[in-house]
């Protein structure tokens, strides 16, 4: 199944940072923030998860939360959510649960080689759990102000 706009988020179960358990009952009664990226600890990785870090409080004031997601396992995650010091938490999607649902999972040129991979893409999900805006083929470079304006209009 993919979701698409003005759907709900069906049921899910994810591990992630802190020893978070993630599920779509989780996000109910507040806004949430997917952000799915590549590969933790790499330069657009990093700038993009360092963008969204400068702006959490500006992100919770709208009762607003924040989640990071890749492949990476939750070991990774907690290295990468330590080095930066991220105030929101990390998923980990290795079986690309998430993934598949949000339908992120491309071919990529790498190198002169296709590889399968995540594409940079960001989702809105409002109070009822359901998707109210998509972002794909992101852009790091203001991308996590845009995502809190964005936000701002449906508030």
């Amino acid at each position: 199944m993919i979701i698409k706009l003005n759907q709900p988020i069906p049921s899910f179960h994810a591990q992630a940072t802190s020893s978070a358990s993630i599920t779509e009952k989780s996000l109910s009664g507040q806004y949430s923030v997917f952000y799915f990226y590549p590969k933790d600890c790499t330069s657009g990785c990093t700038t993009e998860s360092q963008d969204f870090t400068a702006l959490f409080s500006e992100f919770r004031a709208i009762n607003c939360q924040i989640f990071g997601i890749s492949r990476d396992s939750v070991k990774s995650h907690e290295i990468f959510k330590a080095k930066y010091t991220m105030p929101f938490e990390l998923i980990s999607d290795p079986d690309e649960i998430l993934c598949t649902l949000f339908d992120v999972m491309k071919l990529k040129n790498m190198y002169g080689k296709q590889v399968r991979g995540i594409e940079r893409s960001t989702f809105l999900i409002n109070r009822e759990s359901v998707l109210i805006e998509e972002w794909r083929k992101v852009t790091v470079a203001g991308h996590a102000q845009a995502v809190l304006e964005r936000l701002k209009a449906f508030t």
